[in-house]
């Protein structure tokens, strides 16, 4: 077949991602869509995938994508005619310890709120469902009946197929060699069997996703790690039906195949694919091929499946697989437009759960290829939370590694990574372990969690309950409240926006009302075209046309993106990156204008400096702008100041404070705090799935403005609706509990909806939870308040209070003292 020589959407890579992608795009959309693979289809690490379909993840919007796929894989045959070895086997997790137990309750818990029915087995129920199994050290298991497994290759012909019936043109042995760009824009993609003109690109080529996207600048962070399962002869005893087995404590797998079984694993001392090519790169002939089999490397997993299946000792082997799988630095996939090229999507890096999540992924692709925006959160798999550490291969590989490492580990609250650090360090780095600071990393920055008191070890300790930090941040926060503190926030993304035409792009790309006189601050949202939550931050502007905008640190490349995306291409406007430039501290209390005021000549009255007001002082000899605004809900300022005079700045605040008994604070603190004020955390509280009305923040959009905004159609088609769900506050008496986000709402015994964050108020001596309550027929203020509540917390009932205003100094009489 020859090339066309122009093509609407070009997808690369003949896996089953790219075949899902090109099946939903041209089914969905009707979309004119050519598919290039350079070898056959299937060919890369699809062919060799194990074929374990789960569905359950910490995130409602991906365990709605894996739903999705299993029933794409459910009726994928009646469509195409083509099997897809789908079978619903249900899938048994084993747990051997009290944590895995815990963690299991925790998961039970996490899957009701989602909407699915997962179960808590006893041992003996378990040796019922699967006799071979070898269960005396056995605590228990969870039971999710719905999930299964497939044929990775059946279901990706089927999906071609499919993708070939509604219009989709697919071609093998067509490699992509590069691209024509224009603009910043993709306009042709150069293969060695010609070139094709086209308007988008998605780059769905598995392990060579990364030189693909290096080919049109696009930094795609994966690594190839080697992964081997063995395929057993017949078992005597198995069924056919038998459930997959997870085993987590020992690291393995298991799924029936053929009378035999599949078994793998995920080992502590994974071992990178690592070629003698430039940067690593992978071989472009590596089609249907293997690595050699290396027993010495997976007699740890050989030892487990034995000592779990201990008819394994006998059963001979008729295969093993050793073949790479693409990981990433996260243990997240990776989807969405690339923040280096408008019309480059991916879809790439599935850490071996390419097939659970192949049908799924496909779907959110396309869809966010036509529209140009996801169609709902999906916003922990989004490409765009990387930064600039992702582009070190070194750092990339280490980190991956680890996440590989983790992937049957207890996953902890609150884990840290701990390779590739300290990575970036602010000036206070050096200063703050001298006050026995314990760190966290975020997109690369060293930041300070909690400051450990003598005699406790400067270091976290993991535990399902309440963790060796618990007292010590409680004496911040306290502190806080009560004097004054200090948090080091000079990781904080920062943006400046300029040009004639500023103002006029900002008042359009944010739904509160920037138009300001200068020296005003606005807390703001991004709207989506849905008028959903793409964004939350705040805009100084500092000039008639100069803006200063202060986002997240984990949304440095997400926000900046959103930003530069939707300005006007014919606007006179700049937007640059400052985050480097200035350091952040915070100064928070009741006693934050006392030490303030000892170090600057200017005025910082309440009337001369009032709250959401931006102001240039000087300390120190230094320029600095400071922001009265705050997200601990006390009397305070954001001073951003030069990045190289932090250092003597902070030296400054905490000598004039010593008499008010200045102390640095860290960031669980803050969250603490946060939690008691009611102030919403983009990524869980907010996401593109809510809207502000939805969240409670209807009072910081300009409806009653006559100016469009990007999301104001959203807004009022919705407007004059009952809201189906609402944002509110829930506290529990008991301080045993542990509340961590995705515990179910009870209201009246029936459920309402689940918490997007949850942590402990140590002012008002409570656990704290937020979430939304949904109600098909609307959710009004009776609604809310004439219900009896409760949650529940890893499978147990606790009763609960709801709370529709601030905990906390819920007048504000606080921030503006």
């Amino acid at each position: 077949m020859t090339l066309p020589a122009h093509a609407e959407i070009v997808v690369i890579g003949g896996g089953i991602i790219g075949c899902s992608t090109a099946y939903h795009l041209a089914r969905d959309h009707k979309a004119d869509v050519v598919l290039l693979e350079q070898g056959k289809l299937t060919s890369g690490s699809t062919w060799h995938a194990a074929g374990l379909v789960g569905q359950l993840r910490s995130s409602a919007s991906i365990t709605r994508v894996l739903k999705y796929s299993v029933d794409l894989y459910k009726g994928l045959e009646a469509e195409t005619g083509l099997a897809t070895g789908w079978k619903m086997t249900g899938c048994l997790r084993l747990a051997t310890n009290a944590d895995r137990w815990i963690e299991y309750k925790r998961l039970a818990t996490t899957a009701k709120s989602f909407g699915m029915d997962m179960q808590l087995l006893s041992p003996a129920e378990v040796k019922a469902m699967w006799p071979l199994l070898e269960t005396g050290d056995l605590v228990g298991a969870s039971w999710l009946p719905t999930d299964g497994q497939a044929s990775p290759s059946d279901i990706t012909q089927s999906l071609a197929k499919g993708a070939r019936m509604h219009g989709a043109r697919l071609f093998e042995d067509v490699r992509v060699t590069g691209f024509d760009i224009k603009d910043g824009r993709i306009t042709a993609v150069k293969t060695n069997s010609g070139d094709i003109a086209c308007g988008k690109v998605v780059n769905c080529a598995g392990q060579w996703a990364r030189q693909v996207g290096a080919l049109a600048g696009i930094n795609v962070p994966l690594q190839p790690v080697k992964h081997q399962y063995i395929v057993t002869e017949r078992i005597d005893g198995l069924a056919t039906d038998a459930p997959t087995i997870r085993d987590p404590d020992g690291r393995i797998y298991f799924k029936e195949e053929v009378g035999g079984l599949v078994m793998g694993g995920y080992e502590p001392n994974p071992q990178t694919w690592t070629t003698h090519l430039p940067g690593g790169d992978v071989p472009d002939d590596w089609q249907f091929r293997l690595f050699d089999d290396d027993y010495d490397h997976f007699e740890q997993h050989m030892k487990q499946a034995i000592a779990r299946v201990p008819a394994l000792e006998t059963v001979g082997v008729k295969q093993m697989i050793n073949g790479p799988e693409s990981f990433t630095p996260d243990g997240n996939f990776i989807l969405g437009v690339a923040p280096e090229c408008a019309n480059m999507f991916v879809g790439a890096g599935f850490n071996a759960f390419g097939i659970a999540a192949g049908g799924g992924a496909g779907w959110v692709l396309a869809q966010w290829v036509v529209d140009g925006e996801a169609p709902l959160d999906l916003w922990v798999v989004d490409v765009r939370r990387f930064s600039d550490p992702h582009r070190d291969r070194q750092w990339v590989r280490d980190r991956t590694l680890e996440a590989y490492g983790k992937h049957y580990t207890i996953g902890f609250p609150h884990e840290e990574y701990v390779t590739g650090r300290p990575r970036i360090v602010s000036p206070l780095y050096e200063r703050l372990q001298k006050q026995r600071a314990v760190f966290g990393s975020k997109l690369g920055w060293e930041r300070p969690n909690w400051f450990a008191p003598e005699g406790v070890e400067p270091k976290d300790i993991y535990s399902m309950g309440r963790q060796n930090w618990f007292a010590p941040v409680g004496d911040e926060h306290r502190h806080v409240r009560k004097n004054v503190g200090i948090f080091d926030q000079s990781s904080f993304a920062k943006y400046e926006v300029t040009g004639a035409d500023a103002l006029k792009a900002l008042d359009w790309i944010c739904a509160n009302d920037v138009a300001k006189p200068v020296g005003r601050l606005t807390y703001t949202q991004l709207l989506n075209t849905r008028g959903g939550i793409e964004a939350d931050l705040t805009v100084a502007r500092l000039g008639e046309d100069r803006f200063y905008v202060v986002t997240g640190t984990g949304f440095r490349t997400h926000d900046f993106s959103w930003i530069g995306d939707h300005v006007g291409k014919k606007l006179d406007v700049t937007l640059a990156d400052v985050t480097e430039d200035f350091g952040t501290l915070s100064l928070m209390g009741p006693r934050a204008r006392d030490v303030l005021a000892a170090v600057t000549d200017a005025d910082v009255s309440n009337t001369a400096f009032p709250f959401g007001h931006v102001r240039e002082i000087c300390i120190a000899g230094h320029t600095v702008r400071a922001l009265r605004v705050t997200y601990v809900g006390e009397l305070g300022w954001e001073l951003h100041v030069p990045i190289a005079a932090t250092g003597e700045i902070f030296d400054a605040l905490m000598a004039a404070g010593e008499e008010h008994s200045i102390r640095p604070v860290g960031y669980r603190a803050l969250e603490s705090l946060r939690l008691e004020k009611g102030y919403r955390a983009w990524g869980s509280d907010i996401t593109p799935n809510d809207t502000p009305q939805e969240a409670g923040l209807g009072w910081a959009v300009k409806l009653r403005k006559n100016t469009d905004f990007l999301g104001r159609r959203a807004l009022e088609e919705i407007g004059g609706a009952a809201l189906k769900k609402r944002f509110a506050g829930f506290t529990v008496d008991d301080c045993e509990i542990v509340l961590l986000g995705r515990e179910t709402i009870l209201r009246n015994s029936e459920p309402v909806g689940y918490l997007t964050s949850g942590g402990y108020g140590y002012t008002v001596g409570k656990n704290i939870g937020y979430g939304y309550v949904r109600n098909a027929d609307g959710v009004s203020d009776d609604f809310l308040t004439c219900g009896d509540y409760e949650l529940v917390v890893a499978m147990e009932r606790t009763p609960a209070k709801i709370h529709l205003e601030p905990l906390y100094d819920p007048a504000g009489a606080r921030i503006r003292a």
